[in-house]
């Protein structure tokens, strides 16, 4: 995976998060709603990181091309049963 990430705030729990792949941008707007991050027991940690480790772990297992236009951090949590875990791990390890 070669993909960087960039995390843009933009309002009160939206990011823009842009990856360079092959000379061009993708850019996807993510909401982490915060009882999510406190699902998570991600409550201590910055908002813009949980983001971003979304976005790496959402690499891993599709295309960052095939992202949508907005992901709610939600939907990641429903769709993936080994989310939480890998989030948290990757947190910790950051």
């Amino acid at each position: 995976m070669s993909e960087q990430f960039s995390v843009e705030p933009v309002t009160e729990h939206q990011f823009v998060v842009r990856a360079t792949i092959e000379g061009g941008v993708v850019e996807s707007w993510f909401r982490a709603d915060p009882e999510v991050i406190e699902e998570l027991g991600l409550d201590d940690v910055d908002e813009a990181e949980i983001v971003k480790q979304t976005a790496v772990f959402l690499a891993q297992h599709q295309p960052v091309e095939d992202f949508p236009p907005m992901l709610d951090l939600v939907d990641v949590m429903a769709s993936y049963d080994d989310y939480a875990d890998r989030i948290r791990g990757q947190l910790r390890s950051s």
